[in-house]
């Protein structure tokens, strides 16, 4: 049966998945500057009977596996960047790169499809149609990856992608799903108060915009409570007050930066509207300028519900020893630019839990780590999801 020998192969190469993650954490690189990670990807499919395309849209990379026979086109995605953070974590491995850490699972996503994908193309003469392996950098970092990639052509000829997400706070064995809208679409917005400066002994002189910036913080977190409806889902922060002066100065200018999430593009839109519409009345109430900029980012994630249908399935009649439960886990408040992808295909992205049996810590945490054999439940899964795709009607 061919899903047992694919399976009997990834149990063997569980060693080199556990050593292409650590090697890839060693070496971690930010968005968008994945020079050596891309190279590293590519260096492994040398020699290879696939077709690779480097440089997609930046440091994306595109690897075809082409069985010879008519069939459709699946996509399988993993990202490879990591995050400004410095590693407290004190493994052996840990990131040699100052204040550069894997702190979200991004090398274990594409050492599983590494080792599946070479796996696969071992087997290809089992399979019909083509496998199209997306390697993607700058997931972390707006304006992502995924956008280029698919500007530069990584979907041309694919009919539906797949991706997976290891959850450090999800138990092992567990596979969760949701059909539908899955994780947040996300905005940023700036927002700058122009006063009057002077000094802190004469305010009446002046135009104090930390007290008009401040009105903002307090006024803007009712939008979620008294503009959305109960049902909709949305989130407000401001992730900076740059006011930053001396003790007897009143600021001039005051700039605020903030974040945007919402489950649907139109809760996302009718938030921007009240960003922007109660700077503009604090301005007007305190007598000042305001300047307002609000740029939407990553989409809705959307996972087609007959293509996670099939997730669910082929992982169920696939009877994978080491995943216990599958169910479906809900929204996810994160955003993700896999949403990119969802846009463009039919997809469906799914999550594997990885949770270590110490504490775990949250994904982007300085001591964030993952339980490394949830990568044999990634590699099996997906291999399960890609075998019933290719070879089923």
């Amino acid at each position: 049966m061919l899903l047992k020998e694919i399976f009997d192969e990834i149990d063997k190469r569980q060693d080199e998945m556990v050593k292409h993650r650590r090697h890839i954490h060693e070496n971690a690189e930010l968005s968008f500057e994945e020079f050596e990670t891309a190279k590293y990807i590519a260096d492994y499919y040398k020699g290879k009977d696939v077709e690779v395309t480097k440089n997609m849209g930046g440091n994306g990379l595109r690897v075809v596996i082409d069985t010879g026979k008519p069939g459709k086109t699946i996509g399988l995605r993993a990202d490879f960047d990591a995050l400004p953070i410095q590693e407290e974590t004190g493994l052996p491995f840990a990131s040699k790169n100052e204040g550069v850490m894997h702190a979200c699972g991004h090398d274990a996503h594409t050492a599983y499809l590494m080792v599946l994908a070479d796996i696969l193309l071992e087997k290809k003469d089992q399979l019909r149609g083509k496998i199209v392996i997306i390697h993607q950098h700058a997931e972390e970092t707006p304006p992502g990856g995924a956008k280029a990639m698919i500007d530069a052509g990584v979907l041309d000829g694919v009919d539906n992608v797949f991706g997976i997400h290891i959850m450090s706070s999800m138990d092992y064995g567990v596979v969760q799903y949701h059909k539908g809208n899955t994780q947040t679409g996300r905005s940023k917005f700036a927002i700058k108060f122009q006063g009057v400066g002077g000094h802190g002994s004469m305010p009446h002189l002046s135009n104090d915009s930390i007290v008009a910036a401040s009105h903002f913080v307090t006024a803007v977190q009712t939008i979620v409570s008294r503009r959305l409806s109960p049902f909709e889902n949305g989130v407000v922060t401001i992730g900076s007050f740059e006011g930053a002066g001396s003790f007897n100065i009143i600021k001039d200018s005051v700039r605020l930066v903030g974040d945007i999430r919402a489950m649907s593009e139109d809760t996302r839109e009718k938030v921007e509207r009240e960003i922007e519409r109660i700077a503009k009345g604090i301005g007007e109430t305190f007598g000042m300028e305001v300047q307002v900029e609000c740029k939407s980012d990553y989409p809705v994630l959307y996972n087609d519900p007959a293509m996670t249908e099939l997730v669910v399935n082929a992982i169920k009649d696939a009877d994978i020893k080491e995943v216990k439960e599958v169910y479906d886990g809900g929204p996810q408040p994160p955003s993700e630019d896999f949403a990119y992808y969802a846009k463009e295909r039919p997809s469906s992205f799914y999550y594997v839990g990885a949770k270590k049996e110490d504490t775990p810590y949250p994904h982007h945490h300085p001591k964030f780590d993952i339980r490394e054999d949830a990568m044999i439940v990634c590699a099996k899964t997906m291999a399960a999801v890609t075998v019933k795709y290719l070879m089923e009607d």
